[in-house]
This record gives C-alpha cells, sequence and structure tokens, in this order.
C-alpha cells in the first residue's frame, strides 16, 4: 500500500544552510586592508581635527618663541635702522648679510639660548640643551620648518595617537648637536623635524603591505628630509641635531610605532563588514606583540645612544677634534659666509663721530655713521667683516 505524500514530507529533516565562512579559520586568512599611508579611509572629521592637538600646540610654542625672539633682537634701535623689512619695525630682521635667512642677530639667538662650543665648556649653562630645539635662525627656517612638521606630524598624531617621539627626538638631536657644535651660535629647531621623518620611514617600513601608496609616501619623507637639510648648510641651523633626531625618530618609531590605529567603522554598517572589523583588531593585536626581537634591539640602541650622547656632552667631548671633514655636513662655505671654527678680533676707532672696524684676521673694514652702539653689537658686525 502507497505511503500519504503528505506524511514523508513531514519526516524530511530541512537543515539551515552553512555559514559562508569558519568562525575559526577566517582569522588566519582574513587579509589587512588596504590604506592610503597619508589618508585613512576610516578616520572621522570629527576625530581627525580632536587627534591634532599636540601638534598644533608645538606650532603655537615655535611661532610664540619666535615672536619673542625677534622682539628682543630690535633691529630699529639696536641696529639704527640697518635692518630688512624696515616696515615691520621692532620685529624687521637683520640684513641679509648677516642673516640670509631673515632673522636676528648672533648676539640675540646667544641671549635667547642658541648653543656654542664655549657656553658648554667654560660656562656650563646646560639649560640651552632645553632651549636649543626652540629656537628658529629666521623666518624662512620657521616656516619651512613648521610646514613639514604641519604636513609629517598631523598624519602621525591622527594614525597612531599621541606619543614622545617629537620630544625625546628633539633632545637626542640637541645632545649630538652639542658634540659637533663650534663657536659660532647655532639652532636646532630641525631635530624634532627629522625624528618625526625618522618614525614616518620606521612606521612605512614595519606596514610595507599595508599601504597602497608607499613609493610616494617615501619620495614625501625624502623630499622634505633633502629640503630641510639644504636649509641647515645656512649659517646658525644645525644639520646634526637633524642628523641626531632622525636616528633616534627611527629608533623610536620601531619601538612604538607597530601598526596604526584601527578607527570604528560607520555604525551603520553591518554583516560580513563588521566581522573583517573585529578580525582585523585581532590581526593588529597580534602585530603588537610581533617582532619581538627588533623591537627590543631598536629599544636598546635608542637608550645607548641616549646615555651615551648625555654623557659625552657632560664631559666636554668635542667631536670635531676626531672628524675634522664632518663640519662639511653642517656648513657650506660661500660668499657671504665662512665655515672656519675661529675666534674674531676687530680693531675699533672713533674719529668725527663715526666707528671703523676693521677686522685683524683679513683686514676688511666697515664704517658706522655713528658711535654709540654695544659690545654685542660689535661682536656681530665683526662676525660678519671677518667672514
Amino acid at each position: 500500500m502507497a505511503a500519504d505524500p503528505s506524511k514523508l514530507q513531514t519526516q524530511i529533516d530541512i537543515k539551515p544552510p552553512p555559514l559562508p565562512f569558519h568562525t575559526e579559520s577566517a582569522p588566519e586568512t582574513l587579509q589587512e586592508p588596504k590604506l592610503s599611508f597619508f589618508a585613512s579611509r576610516y578616520r572621522r572629521t570629527r576625530r581627525r581635527r580632536a587627534d591634532t592637538w599636540l601638534i598644533s600646540l608645538f606650532v603655537i610654542l615655535h611661532i610664540v618663541a619666535f615672536t619673542a625672539t625677534m622682539v628682543v633682537n630690535d633691529c630699529w634701535h639696536k641696529s639704527r635702522g640697518d635692518c630688512a623689512l624696515k616696515a615691520f619695525g621692532r620685529l624687521s630682521f637683520q640684513p641679509l648679510s648677516e642673516n640670509p635667512l631673515l632673522g636676528p642677530s648672533a648676539s640675540t639667538l646667544d641671549e635667547m639660548g642658541a648653543l656654542r662650543r664655549t657656553f658648554l665648556t667654560e660656562n656650563r649653562q646646560t639649560w640651552r640643551l632645553f632651549t636649543f630645539p626652540c629656537l628658529h635662525a629666521g623666518a624662512i627656517h620657521l616656516v619651512i620648518n613648521l610646514c613639514s612638521v604641519v604636513f609629517v606630524g598631523i598624519h602621525l598624531e591622527q594614525e597612531f595617537g599621541p606619543w614622545l617621539i617629537y620630544i625625546l627626538s628633539a633632545f637626542v638631536g640637541t645632545l649630538v648637536a652639542a658634540l659637533f657644535v663650534e663657536k659660532h651660535p647655532a639652532v636646532g629647531a630641525s631635530g624634532a623635524l627629522y625624528g618625526l621623518l625618522g618614525a614616518t620611514l620606521a612606521a612605512l617600513i614595519q606596514n610595507w603591505e599595508m599601504y597602497t601608496n608607499k613609493f610616494t609616501a617615501l619620495v614625501s619623507v625624502l623630499f622634505v628630509s633633502i629640503g630641510n637639510f639644504l636649509l641647515g648648510l645656512l649659517p646658525y641651523v644645525d644639520n646634526f641635531s637633524s642628523i641626531g633626531g632622525f636616528i633616534s625618530g627611527f629608533l623610536l618609531g620601531s619601538v612604538l610605532l607597530s601598526s596604526p590605529k584601527v578607527r570604528e567603522l560607520a555604525q551603520e554598517k553591518g554583516g560580513l563588514l563588521d566581522y573583517d572589523l573585529k578580525s582585523s583588531i585581532k590581526l593588529r593585536m597580534r602585530l603588537k606583540l610581533d617582532r619581538p626581537v627588533y623591537r627590543s634591539l631598536a629599544f636598546v640602541l635608542f637608550g645607548v645612544m641616549l646615555a651615551g650622547c648625555l654623557v659625552a656632552v657632560l664631559q666636554g667631548i668635542d667631536l670635531n677634534q676626531y672628524c675634522r671633514w664632518c663640519r662639511h655636513f653642517d656648513c657650506i662655505p660661500f660668499k657671504g659666509w665662512s665655515c672656519r671654527d675661529m675666534e674674531t678680533f676687530c680693531e675699533t676707532m672713533v674719529s668725527n663721530e663715526q666707528l671703523t672696524l676693521t677686522c685683524m684676521s683679513n683686514g676688511n673694514f666697515r664704517v658706522l655713521p655713528y658711535t654709540n652702539v654695544s659690545q654685542d653689537r660689535v661682536n656681530d658686525l665683526c662676525s660678519v667683516i671677518c667672514s
């Protein structure tokens, strides 16, 4: 006797469809999303503004410091109107023959905290190690430096969060500069910038497969580095702080910047996209614990560099005695200035309300139509005449 078809249907076991992927094996095969190095597609505009407070603060502090330097310089009165851009009055700059970067005089830089060999070895003014990275040689130096800091620093702050790379690389760069500084004043605000460039290179290398425009990022880092290094060949800007800052920034970046932060995706997204985000977070947590030998080695090298430079500076070591050609990293002789590390002496003669300065080393002289001038101003003019 044939069975009832309706009863056969009730005996069929209907199973749910299988999941589109296995929940345990998916994290092993999930690929990292490709990101643009200078523009993460997961950032929100509101978060982007909130994440840039640290770099913005440093930019404001540098502008305030340079403005204070120019107020103290007071070219209009101290140089008797012999200034560049006289319309700025008290904030006008020294003549281009004295400072080609549109900035203050050498004596003003000394007063504000620039480095000289004698300040560290004879006067023991170690406080200058903290003012040195805050000073700029001129308006041109300030604008180029801060534009580069904003270009590189805001990306790092958005992608990796607040960090101390900027401060630590600036300090290590200052220590390296103190080992090579000579008898003329030097400032090193570029050390912190090169710390950011070194950290950017470290982050790019460690996350090479994650980014889509890595070669563009490399070219950008190279362009900013070369441009600021060439700027450091001009008077008063120290390139050794840039070299020290770059090395320390690369080491710190190797330790701290293992992988960028994951930004939350839009709330309305769901399904597979939500699963990808959770898996990506797990992968990034594993990356935090990855490369322990590499990161440990970078941390040890940074500690050795910091401690070694600090001890050498406190001992008054001058590395120029062991590397005569190293000074060419910091200066290239030109018609307007000399790279020779020497003391300048000028003979002064007063006659008919005129002051004549004659350099004792090369015979050059300059006649000033006034006699009431400070000794600091005489020293500044003597340096220009003898160079």
